[in-house]
């Protein structure tokens, strides 16, 4: 199994944090929270921004890593495991808060279940092109 079709998803959901993370860099003006109308509380816009940093920067990982994905096996499963346990976090405040919006939920099932497919899928292509 050829690492190149790991290789270029990865690049590919890579564009996924980059691109909220720079939307949540605008704290509580990032156009996905429009609708819930926060309150401008600088303690929440400051949390909002870190961690739209935290999730840009991530995405920057990603982005590097995806054609070293062979070479970097350890730092790609543990990319995914922070994803994985951000999954975990939306799922408890599922549980306790109900529902997020619809892209949120796809973003939770992209986060829990991608995460091992992903790992899985990168162990098998490294140890058959080895």
């Amino acid at each position: 199994m050829s690492p190149r079709p790991l290789k270029m998803a990865t690049a590919l959901l890579a564009l996924v944090p980059l691109v909220t993370g720079a939307l949540a860099l605008m704290g509580i003006d990032d156009p996905l929270f429009a609708a819930l109308h926060l309150p401008r509380d600088a303690t929440l816009d400051s949390q909002l921004r870190f961690l739209g940093g935290v999730w840009f920067a991530l995405g920057l990982l990603a982005l590097w890593l995806s054609p070293r994905i062979d070479r970097e096996p350890t730092l790609f499963r543990a990319l995914w495991l922070m994803i994985f346990v951000g999954g975990l976090g939306r799922l408890l405040s599922m549980v306790q808060l109900g529902l997020p919006f619809a892209p949120f939920i796809g973003f939770t099932a992209l986060e829990v279940l991608g995460a091992p497919l992903f790992v899985w899928w990168q162990y098998r292509a490294c140890v058959s092109n080895a």
